[in-house]
C-alpha cells in the first residue's frame, strides 16, 4: 500500500479568545494560555452506546473512567451524527463537513486525501499531529506528522498496524490495549517543546465484540433486564420492518455468540497466541456452547438468549476500552501533562443494545443518532457542566480548532461549541440535519434525509420506497408512532419541511435537495 503523509506548515499560533472566562469560575489567565496552548488527546471509539455509559445514567455497566472525564469537565447530552456509520463519521471529523461534501458517504471506500483536513490548521498552528488505532477511511490522509492505524476495521487479537511509511506491522495482544502503548509509546518520543494533537481510536465496541482474555465471563451473573422495545413490531415504519440488523434473525450464533465457533480455519483464532487460543475455547467452547446445546432453544427463548449473550460480549469488550482510558488519564497525571491537555472521550456513532430488537446503528432514530461525548479541559471548562444543546459531529472540528486558538477555515460547515463548554449563554441551532446512504447491504436499512429537533423528528425514506415519518419525541420518546399524515399534525409538519428544506440548502445537499422536493 503506497500512502503519502502531508507534514502541513508550521506557523505561528494565535491565543484562546478571552469568552473562555465562565461566570462563577476562576480560570486561568489569558497570558499563561498564550504561553501554554492546550494539547488535545481524541478518544474515539467504535459503536459505543451511550447507553453503556454510567455518566449517561446506564444500569447495564459501570464506566468510571469514562465517568471521570465528564465528572471533571462536561458531558454533552444531545451529541448527534451527521451519517450514522463509522467510516463517514470519521470522515466527518477530520472536515467538519457533511458526507455529501467530503465524499465519504459509505463504508468501505477510499477517503479523498486531497481535500482540507482540520489537523492541517492546527500543524500550521505548530502542533505536531498524531492519530493510532483505528482509522478506518481506506486511505491516510493529510495533516498527520505521525500515523500508525488499523488497516480496514483491523482485528482484536495480534493486531496489524499501518505506519506512516506505509509499512504494515503486527503486535501481539490485544487490541485495545495495543492501542494504548502504542500512544503512550508516541507521548513519550514526541518533541515535548510542541504542544500536540493525538487521536487515539479504538476498535472496541465493533462486532464481533471479542473481549480481552481477562474480561472473559465478567457479565455471567447478570440478568439484563430486556429493553421494553425488543418486541416492536414496527407497525406504520416499513423501513424499520424491512430492515436486516435484528439479534433474533441477524445476529450469528458461531461468528457474533461464538457458540462452536471454528478455532481451527476461523482468521478471526489463527491470529490467537496458543494461550489466548485455550481461554477462548475454555470458555466458549466448554461453558457456553455446552449451556447453549443443553437448552435446545427456539422461538422467544432463543432470541433472548442471544440477547443476553450479545450484552455479556459488548460490555466485556468495553470493560478493556474503560480501563486503558483509566491507564491514558493515569499517565497523564504522572507526566504532569494532565493540567494543560483538553481528553475527550466519543465513539463515531450510537449503536443498538436491543432496543427495538436491533444491534447496528444507521438509523436517524435516538439510539443511533446520539453518540457520547465528554470533554475535560482543566482550568477552562468547569467540572460537571452539562451542555443540552444539540451538537452535531461536523461541529468537532470547528470546536477542537477553537480550544487551540487556531483559525477556523470557511469552508467548516460546523461551528464551534466552545462558548457552551465554558457557560456562555449563545444562539445555537434548533434543529439538525441527517442523511444517510448505504444501502441494502450490509443491514437493508432504505437510506433517509431527516431534521431531528426539539420535540419534532421528520424522516424523508427514499431509494427502494419513497416516504415520511415523524415522530413526537416528548409523547414518543421510543420512536414507536409514525404521526406522518395524523390529523392534528398538518401545521407542525408543514414548518418542519420547510425547515428540513432551509437546513438541505445551508448545508448545499443537492441530492436531497431534488428528493424532498419531488412532491412525494
Amino acid at each position: 500500500m503506497n500512502f503519502k503523509i502531508g507534514a502541513g506548515i508550521i506557523g505561528i499560533a494565535s491565543a484562546l479568545a478571552a469568552f473562555l472566562v465562565v461566570p462563577g469560575y476562576t480560570p486561568r489567565e489569558p497570558e499563561s494560555l498564550q504561553n501554554a496552548r492546550p494539547n488535545i488527546i481524541f478518544i474515539f471509539s467504535d459503536d459505543h452506546a451511550y447507553q453503556a455509559i454510567s455518566a449517561y445514567g446506564s444500569k447495564l455497566t459501570k464506566t468510571p473512567n469514562i465517568d471521570r472525564i465528564a465528572k471533571e469537565g462536561a458531558i454533552l447530552h444531545n451529541n448527534v451524527v451527521t451519517n450514522s456509520i463509522c467510516g463517514p463519521s470519521r470522515a466527518t471529523l477530520l472536515t467538519g463537513k457533511y458526507s455529501h461534501l467530503n465524499g465519504y458517504k459509505v463504508n468501505e471506500r477510499k477517503f479523498e486525501i486531497n481535500q482540507p483536513v482540520f489537523p492541517e490548521e492546527l500543524q500550521k498552528n505548530g502542533y505536531q499531529t498524531a492519530w493510532v488505532g483505528k482509522m478506518h477511511l481506506g486511505s491516510l490522509p493529510h495533516g498527520f506528522n505521525y500515523l500508525n492505524v488499523l488497516p480496514g476495521q483491523g482485528h482484536y487479537y495480534s493486531p496489524d498496524f499501518i505506519n506512516s511509511k506505509g509499512d504494515t506491522v503486527r503486535y501481539p495482544g490485544y487490541v485495545t490495549n495495543v492501542v494504548t502503548k502504542l500512544s503512550l509509546d508516541w507521548l513519550n518520543q514526541r518533541d515535548a517543546s510542541k504542544p500536540f494533537f493525538l487521536v487515539v481510536g479504538h476498535k472496541a465496541t465493533h462486532r464481533e465484540w471479542l473481549p480481552d482474555v481477562q474480561d472473559l465471563g465478567a457479565y455471567d451473573k447478570v440478568d439484563f433486564p430486556l429493553p421494553s422495545t425488543f418486541y416492536d413490531n414496527y407497525e406504520g415504519r416499513e423501513a424499520a420492518k424491512n430492515q436486516d440488523m435484528t439479534i433474533d434473525k441477524t445476529m450469528r450464533l458461531k461468528e457474533d455468540l461464538k457458540v462452536h465457533a471454528d478455532y481451527q480455519k476461523s482468521g478471526i483464532y489463527n491470529r490467537f497466541s496458543p494461550e489466548e487460543k485455550k481461554a477462548f475455547y475454555e470458555y466458549y467452547e466448554n461453558k457456553i456452547s455446552k449451556e447453549f446445546d443443553a437448552k435446545k432453544l427456539s422461538g422467544k427463548a432463543l432470541a433472548e438468549w442471544k440477547f443476553q449473550r450479545y450484552l455479556k460480549d459488548y460490555l466485556a469488550t468495553a470493560n478493556s476500552l474503560d480501563r486503558n482510558i483509566g491507564e491514558l488519564l493515569d499517565y497523564l497525571d504522572k507526566s504532569g501533562l494532565a493540567k494543560n491537555t483538553v481528553v475527550i472521550y466519543a465513539s463515531d456513532q450510537g449503536f443498538y443494545l436491543g432496543e427495538h430488537g436491533w444491534f447496528d446503528k444507521r438509523f436517524i432514530y435516538e439510539q443511533s443518532l446520539k453518540t457520547p461525548f465528554v470533554i475535560r479541559y482543566p482550568g477552562v471548562i468547569k467540572p460537571g457542566t452539562q451542555v443540552n444543546e444539540l451538537i452535531s459531529n461536523i461541529d468537532w472540528a470547528p470546536t477542537l480548532l477553537n480550544l487551540t486558538g487556531t483559525a477556523i477555515p470557511k469552508e467548516i460547515q460546523g461551528e464551534s461549541f466552545l462558548p457552551l463548554l465554558t457557560g456562555k449563554k449563545v444562539a445555537w441551532r434548533k434543529d439538525a440535519y441527517y442523511h444517510y446512504y448505504e444501502y441494502p447491504v450490509p443491514h437493508h436499512v432504505y437510506p433517509h434525509i431527516g431534521l431531528r429537533g426539539e420535540q419534532y423528528k421528520l424522516v424523508r425514506f427514499y431509494g427502494p420506497k419513497e416516504y415520511w415519518e415523524l415522530y413526537d419525541l416528548k409523547k414518543d420518546p421510543q420512536e414507536l408512532h409514525n404521526v406522518y399524515g395524523v390529523k392534528g399534525y398538518e401545521v407542525i409538519t408543514a414548518d418542519l419541511k420547510t425547515k428540513l428544506k432551509e437546513q438541505i440548502r445551508k448545508y448545499k445537499d443537492d441530492e436531497a435537495l431534488k428528493i424532498v422536493e419531488s412532491g412525494i
